[in-house]
């Protein structure tokens, strides 16, 4: 299990209030924040952007939501943040029984999904 993952941006102040506005309805917020850094998310898993050298790669990773509603708000919210469609949500059967999820790519290009098994 991850505490937390950490990753370069390009702009430290873009991807906070990104993430800040895609992460609300999943229940994650700032934790902490620094010069060039900050730390968004909740108990259940947090990550650290910063810039303290070149940006990474793009990178894939997802965030569990209990609930679709909360994925549906996820993806709503991030577009609205200014990030850009990678999937809409909905059931992806190929990943799995009940696997309901949503993609978006943030300002530096990870792909950032919330999923859930719930069925409601």
């Amino acid at each position: 299990m991850f505490d937390h993952i950490g990753f370069n941006v390009d702009d430290v102040a873009r991807s906070k209030a990104f993430y800040v506005a895609a992460l609300a309805p999943l229940g994650m917020a700032v934790l902490a924040e620094g010069e060039g850094w900050a730390i968004i998310g909740s108990s259940a898993g947090r990550i650290w952007i910063g810039q303290l050298g070149l940006a990474a790669s793009p990178i894939h990773f997802a965030f569990r939501a209990d609930s679709r509603a909360a994925v549906d708000a996820f993806h709503k919210s991030a577009i609205q943040a200014g990030g850009r469609d990678n999937g809409a949500p909905g059931l992806r059967p190929e990943y799995g029984p009940g696997y309901y999820a949503a993609f978006v790519y943030d300002p530096d290009g990870h792909n950032v999904e919330a999923v859930t098994g719930s069925a409601t």
